[in-house]
């Protein structure tokens, strides 16, 4: 090996060993943000990047967490896979940071729980909701709820509320989060005793569904259930408006963006989603971040800026209660502490309600319904754990 190579080697093996056993304390608690400012899903990343600055700015004017002001280092992932991959190991080996919030969509952040879980980084996804985020290990956590508890409650309200009988499913078949909310859907609405005429697929990108809602369209279904994003929900609502199909769409989270009115217009109008926050709700910590985003951005808050605000609070909780272990000059040992407190945060009031982080480091927490109206969302109704 010559002497340059046998250099760099022992450079990149320094790099490794510094995030690991965290040589040189920092000053400030670095805190990384990982999420898409550019790219097909923008809204989602810009929604939690402002709500997760906005927190900062807050706490810091506010003498910090334990003394020490928050650092906020934000990478911009393009939701590509790579870039969250290469997002990751920036903020771990070169900033040093004690921990990260992001990714924001859900195949990103299986993707950067391998990171942090590897090098023994909490992790908090504030939007991702698929089961197998955070399975990936016990130093990743989430703001969020998971896909099956979203598919359960959106199957309850169909056959209860909306008295719907059958239903068609529209998923995207190599997307893990469709796929998840797609399963859990089909299997308690069938056992509530509805059926589910037709199961239909695509690929994320598709902008023509129109083969597959024609097949749809044949079964006759009380509603279509759309588990996937803004982009693909906006698209088929206008076709099957052209197709002659007024039957409402039902979908997950992932329907909350300003995009959804400019892609699907009129079409949309009706439709119902789940999500974990509502701008009408009544609460103390709800009403100041509704206020304070207001002030800050000019617009109201959706559901992705309430989740990543609440990551930021679940985080500057677990510092505090982290107490001396977070102020650790070994930054190994901040990283454990900050983790094992993040691991007992119970009943934390938050922006989407009173939050508790059971043992698989998912949130239990309510959930709402939105209804698609001109010029916004209804709420619906809201469903405690």
């Amino acid at each position: 090996m010559s002497k340059s190579r046998m250099l760099s080697a022992v450079l990149a093996i320094a790099i490794l060993l510094a995030a690991a056993t965290g040589v040189g304390a920092a000053e400030t608690f670095k805190v990384g943000v990982v999420g898409p400012r550019t790219g097909p899903v923008a809204t989602y990343g810009l929604s939690v990047i402002h709500a997760v600055t906005l927190a900062v700015e807050e706490v810091n004017a506010a003498g910090g967490v334990l003394g020490r002001q928050v650092e906020l280092i934000v990478e911009d992932n393009k939701a590509d896979a790579i870039e969250t991959n290469n997002a990751f190991r920036k903020l771990i080996s070169r900033d040093q940071v004690h921990a990260i919030i992001g990714a924001v969509v859900t195949a990103n952040s299986i993707v950067g729980s391998q990171v942090a879980q590897r090098m023994k980084v909490p992790m908090i996804t504030p939007t991702s909701t698929a089961e197998k985020v955070t399975r990936e290990g016990d130093y990743i956590f989430r703001s969020c709820l998971i896909d099956p508890v979203q598919g359960r409650i959106m199957a309850n309200f169909a056959y209860n509320f909306l008295g719907l009988r059958e239903i068609a499913c529209l998923t995207a078949q190599s997307n893990d989060y469709s796929v998840g909310l797609e399963e859990v859907f089909t299997k308690t609405f069938e056992e509530l005793g509805g059926k589910v005429v037709a199961a239909e697929s695509y690929s994320e990108g598709d902008q023509d569904f129109r083969a597959q809602l024609t097949k749809i369209r044949a079964r006759k279904p009380d509603a279509i259930y759309v588990p996937g994003y803004y982009s693909e929900a906006g698209l088929i609502a206008r076709q099957m408006r052209q197709l002659g199909m007024d039957q409402p769409i039902l979908g997950p989270d992932g329907f909350d963006s300003p995009k959804l009115f400019e892609i699907g217009g009129d079409a949309i109008l009706g439709s119902y989603f789940t999500n974990h926050y509502s701008s009408e709700t009544e609460d103390e910590v709800a009403e100041h971040f509704l206020e304070s985003y207001r002030a800050k951005y000019g617009q109201d808050p959706d559901g992705f800026a309430a989740l990543g605000y609440d990551a930021a609070l679940i985080l500057f909780d677990a510092l505090e209660r982290a107490g001396d272990g977070a102020l650790a000059k070994n930054l190994g040992v901040a990283r454990a502490a900050i983790r094992d407190a993040l691991a007992d945060t119970k009943d934390i009031k938050v922006v989407t309600g009173t939050l508790t982080l059971d043992e698989n480091r998912n949130p239990i927490k309510s959930a709402v319904i939105l209804k698609v109206v001109d010029g916004g969302y209804e709420f619906v109704e809201r469903i405690d754990p």
